[in-house]
Parts: structure tokens; C-alpha cells; sequence
């Protein structure tokens, strides 16, 4: 399973929809030229997607921001306190104007000290803190670009390349090294290291970036419509890139359509030019919030990806989801310090971050202090641990803080912190992660405590009748057998958004139709058979096969004839016997019964004895 989903992870390309927002410094700084500003960020995102094509990343510059006014929130030169505000301006103004995956600000202030840039690790997706602030240090947009470059790999999970970790960079350092050295200089780096890949394979079977795997509307790409820049656009069939880079063998690069018969040319629901059938599982999950997608098809494109609702409970492990990823604090510690590594006892948490300084603390406040931790919130804080490596097993860079708690009863406790020296450019990964369950049905958000009912997932799920989750867009993703949208009625599973789950009832929907087949093919075996029979009755003995067909014919009334009456009926729809159906399609009247016999030709017989098969036999013999 585990090298299923590497593959997944590597082969899907995902997609990055990025709005970048210039500052009102950055505009003065360019003149005071809306136009020339956005020419400037249009080129960043240029390099910056071209940087992470190696990675089967494409970023998506889907929006532009020009503060020519005045800011939308506080810059400062305070790193920290910009990065807090402008994450904050993004979650409650720009995300819900305008969708997108991240948004990196771009400014012309000078911050303190060495930074020229910072950004939340492991934070792609989130509404909270996928996001960063660079600032504008060179005339050459491309030293902007690695610059935006690096904090996006952060929130990728990716760490710096320190000396320590042993990192392949095939660029030496006197010819700019790789993007995600701890600092940059001319020339600027423009490759990634195999740590840098390494972390972000990491970082995406945990599920970080969830929301990377649609492709973007093509209407909201910044820059126009264009052949060859690797997206399918109005009038086009198709998009490889350049003539130079297209690989496709159903398309043609400098036309943007379809070669020969090819029906598709891109996509996971697409292979030999033609579109996969609808069922085929396209996307696997990838862990345990994670929900599978199919293809539909229609469209060489597999869906969305979808996961659970925030709030759910995470399949087969004690925490709760959020943006489709499990985060338990047995996993940081684990992350921190190695397989045997354990959360310590409520009492570390407690203890040790109501202190509110750099060891024991809620994170910072807007102003940059430390947080206490109310004790409710304790579990938000610092993560303490107890077991594992003797010293935290991410780097140099991480030094243990340990503290010893005396209990009520006698003896004492250990409790093991972590404090890492990661640079400038990143926030205290030592943290509690946002989305860790901290209590019963309750987890971690905004350094709080909170009940997962803030998300309404037991509302959601109560709608999927019992035989389904709810799906991050709300709407139930059904077990097999049921039909979305409400898993009440028979269909094929799966929601309205990932596609049918089709494989295993496609093939009980196969034998079904070979098994009636074959109970078709031996019900006509014995009508042929029948219909000899009758054939040769007729043949043989007239009047013997006149008195065997004599309880298929009915008196008027149910009475005998009177005495010189010959007019006999053979009526529709009745019975005479259990076993003795009367024809639909025997004749309406009869003389007498003899006649009724005589009149009666052998394909109607037949037709008495099996009328919903219409089998006849033309033209008896005589």
C-alpha cells in the first residue's frame, strides 16, 4: 500500500493556484505603475512554475493584487508580525473572495535583520497558514522568484539543505547551489536538492497540499490564452507545451489539437489516446482521511480530490481530520524524535506551556510575544514527548529541552521539548500542529482547544443514511452498492464529486448478464423442444392431440353444450387447471371444440405453451 501511495504522490501532477499581492512599498518602489508591478509578479510566477515543472508541480498564477492605495494589513519590518497579519488578511478577506491554494506576499519593505523572507512549514491548503511574505531584494525579479520559490517549499514541507543532512545538489554552490540552502546568493540557485524532494514526497504521502490535484480553471489564469504554455484553453483540444518539451503522442504541439483518432491526450482517466472507463480508480488514497477518486468517463481528467470532512474521525487512528490530513501528537513525536517517542503526560503539557516563553508556549501573539497556554489549551502549545532518540532526529539544528515535573504522590516526570534553530524565514515547527486532537472530540485550531462540532460534521454525515461519510465539500461519499447523492438507493458508490466506484459491481453486473443469458438460451432449448412435440402430435394423431388440448378450451358459462349447440367459446386469460394456462392468444371462438382444434394452427399451440417468448413455428407441415 505504502508504494502505491509513492507512486501516486509522484506521478499525479499537482496543480498550485497562486495569487500574488504586491504592497503599497513594492508599488511605490516600481514607480507607482499598476501595469509595471503586475509585469514584474507575472514574471516571478514564470520562473517560480518553471522551477517546480522537476518536481510535476506546475504553479498556477491565477490572481494579481496591487496595493496602490494603501495596505490591506499591517508591513512592518517585523518579519514574524507581517506574516501573522497578512496569513490573517488572506483567511478572513482574500480566500473567500477568491479561491485559490496559496498566496505569497510580495514587498518592497526591508525587513529586519537577514530575513528576506518566511513562511509556515507543512502548511499547503490550509486557510490559516498556506502562505508566506518575500521581499523584492534584488532589480532581477529572478532573485524574488527563489526567494518565493523557497518559502513555497517550505510550505511544502520542505527544510533548508544543511550541511548535516548530506544533500545532492547537482549545481554547485559557486554556481547558485539549490533553492532551499538556508541563505541565497548570486548567482540565484534554481534547482532543487534530493532532500527537497525527498521532504516533499514526505510531506504529500502525509497529505500536505490535498487541495493540489484539480487542474485550474483556465479562465482565471493570469496572462491570456496561449498554445504551448501546458494548459487546455478555449479552442484548444489539447496543450503539450513546446515543440521542444511535448512528449505527447497524441497531440500536436503547434496546433494544440488532437493526432488521428486520439479521443484525449492528457489526463489520469486517459491512456492510449482514449478515454478509461468510468470506475476506473484514478486516485488511490493516501492516507487515513483521505477518499479515493475514479474515473467518470466522460472526462480524461480525474476528479478533484476529495477527503473527509473536517471533524471526522480518522479511519483506523485515534484523531481527527482536517484538510485531509490525521495529525495525532503520537506522529510529531514520532517526527521529532523517532520511532519509541510517545506524548508525555497531560501534566508536561500543562506545566510547561503556561510558562510563555521560547520553550513552553501558545506560539506568539501579533506583537510577537510568547503565549501562555490556558490550561485547557495546554495540548495546542509546545509538543512534549517522552521516548525515542536520545536527541531530536531532525538535524543539528534541534536542540532537546527537557524539564522534570514533581508529582503529588512522590518521584518526578520527564518531559521532552524540542526548540529547533531553523533560520529566519520559518516559525517554531516544535509546535503542536494545527488539527491535532488535544480531548475527546475536540482538536486543535488557532491554538485553541476546540470542539470538532464547529465544523458540522455529524450534520453532514447524518444525511448519507447510514451507509456513507461526508466529503469535504459536503456531500456523502457512499459504500459500494449505494447511490449518491443521499447512499439511500442501489447504484455504484462512491459521491457526486470523486465518480462511481464501479470495478467490483461491474463485474457482478458481467456474470448477471452472462447467467441470463444462458437461463434465456435454455428456456428457448425447451420451447424448441416443445414445439416438436406438439408438432408431431399434430402429425400423428389429429383427433389425440384434439383431446389433449381439450382443458385449453372453455365452455360458455362453464356448462357443457346443450344437445345440437355448437357454439363454443375458447376464452382469454382464464384456467382450467393449476397447471393449464389459457393463452392470450388463443382464438376468441371456437365452433366447437373440434373446430376449436382444427382452427387452431401448430404456431398458436405453441404459442399457448410459451406466449411470453413469442416462439412460433411458420408454416406447419401438414
Amino acid at each position: 500500500m505504502l508504494l502505491r501511495h509513492k507512486r501516486h504522490a509522484q506521478s499525479n501532477t499537482k496543480y498550485v493556484e497562486l495569487i500574488i499581492v504586491a504592497d503599497n512599498r513594492e508599488y511605490q518602489k516600481q514607480g507607482k505603475d499598476v501595469e509595471k508591478v503586475k509585469q514584474r509578479l507575472a514574471e516571478i510566477a514564470n520562473y517560480v512554475d518553471k522551477f517546480y515543472r522537476a518536481l510535476n508541480i506546475r504553479v498556477a498564477l491565477v490572481g494579481l493584487e496591487v496595493w496602490s492605495d494603501s495596505d490591506k494589513c499591517p508591513v512592518t519590518q517585523d518579519p514574524f508580525t507581517t506574516l501573522h497579519e497578512f496569513l490573517d488578511w488572506r483567511k478572513l478577506k482574500l480566500l473567500p473572495q477568491r479561491p485559490h491554494d496559496n498566496a505569497q506576499l510580495i514587498s518592497g519593505v526591508y525587513f529586519q535583520g537577514t530575513t528576506i523572507g518566511m513562511a509556515p512549514i507543512m502548511s499547503m491548503c490550509t486557510a490559516e497558514q498556506s502562505g508566506g511574505i518575500v521581499m523584492d531584494h534584488s532589480d532581477n525579479p529572478l532573485g524574488a522568484a527563489v526567494t518565493l520559490a523557497h518559502e513555497l517549499g517550505h510550505n511544502f514541507g520542505m527544510n533548508h539543505d544543511t550541511p548535516e543532512r548530506g544533500c545532492g545538489c547537482r549545481v554547485t554552490a559557486d554556481r547558485g547551489g539549490c533553492i532551499m540552502t538556508p541563505s541565497t546568493g548570486y548567482p540565484f540557485p534554481t534547482v532543487f536538492s534530493s532532500c527537497s524532494k525527498k521532504d516533499l514526497l514526505v510531506s504529500l504521502e502525509k497529505g500536505v497540499g490535498m487541495c493540489l490535484f484539480n487542474m485550474p480553471e483556465v479562465k482565471v489564469l493570469y496572462g491570456g490564452q496561449k498554445c504551448g504554455n501546458g494548459y487546455v484553453e478555449e479552442g484548444e483540444e489539447c496543450d503539450c507545451g513546446d515543440l521542444e518539451e511535448c512528449m505527447n503522442p497524441c497531440c500536436n504541439a503547434s496546433t494544440c489539437t488532437l493526432k488521428g483518432n486520439a479521443v484525449c491526450a492528457h489526463g489520469q482517466c486517459c491512456e492510449d489516446c482514449q478515454l478509461k472507463p468510468a470506475g476506473t480508480p484514478c486516485r488511490e488514497s493516501s492516507n487515513s482521511c483521505d477518499l479515493p477518486e475514479f474515473c467518470t468517463g466522460s472526462d480524461p481528467h480525474c476528479p478533484a480530490n476529495v477527503y473527509l470532512h473536517d471533524g471526522h474521525a480518522c479511519h483506523s487512528v485515534d484523531g481527527h481530520c482536517y484538510n485531509g490530513i490525521c495529525q495525532t501528537h503520537e506522529q510529531q513525536c514520532i517526527t521529532l524524535w523517532g520511532q519509541g517517542a510517545k506524548p508525555a503526560p497531560g501534566i508536561c503539557f500543562e506545566r510547561v506551556n503556561s510558562a510563555g516563553d521560547p520553550y513552553g508556549n501558545c506560539g506568539k501573539d501579533s506583537k510577537g510575544s510568547f503565549a501562555k497556554c490556558e490550561e485547557r489549551d495546554a495540548k495546542c502549545g509546545k509538543i512534549q514527548c517522552q521516548g525515542g532518540a536520545n536527541r531530536p532526529v531532525i538535524g543539528t539544528n534541534a536542540v532537546s529541552i527537557e524539564t522534570n515535573i514533581p508529582l503529588q504522590e512522590g518521584g518526578r516526570i520527564l518531559c521532552r521539548g524540542t526548540h529547533v534553530y531553523l533560520g529566519d524565514d520559518m516559525p517554531d515547527p516544535g509546535l503542536v500542529l494545527t488539527g491535532t486532537k488535544c480531548g475527546e472530540n475536540m482538536m486543535c485550531l488557532n491554538r485553541q482547544c476546540q470542539n470538532v462540532s464547529v465544523f458540522g460534521v455529524h450534520e453532514c454525515s447524518a444525511k448519507c443514511s447510514g451507509r456513507g461519510v461526508c466529503n469535504n465539500k459536503k456531500n456523502c461519499h457512499c459504500e459500494a452498492h449505494w447511490a449518491p447523492p443521499f447512499c439511500d438507493k442501489a447504484g455504484f458508490g462512491g459521491s457526486v464529486d470523486s465518480g462511481p466506484m464501479r470495478l467490483a459491481d461491474s463485474e457482478s453486473v458481467k456474470v448477471g448478464i452472462v447467467v441470463a443469458f444462458l437461463c434465456l438460451l435454455c428456456v428457448g432449448m425447451i420451447v424448441c423442444i416443445k414445439r416438436k412435440t406438439l408438432a408431431g402430435l399434430f402429425i400423428s394423431n389429429k383427433k389425440n392431440t384434439i383431446e389433449k388440448l381439450r382443458p385449453f378450451c372453455l365452455y360458455e358459462n362453464n356448462q357443457p353444450p346443450k344437445s345440437g349447440v355448437t357454439n363454443l367459446s375458447c376464452k382469454r386469460g382464464q384456467t382450467t387447471s393449476k397447471r393449464s394456462p389459457v393463452s392470450s392468444q388463443s382464438p376468441a371462438e371456437c365452433e366447437t371444440f373440434e373446430a376449436c382444434g382444427r382452427h387452431t394452427h401448430t404456431h398458436k399451440i405453441v404459442h399457448i405453451y410459451c406466449p411470453s417468448l413469442l416462439v412460433i413455428m411458420m408454416n406447419p407441415p401438414h
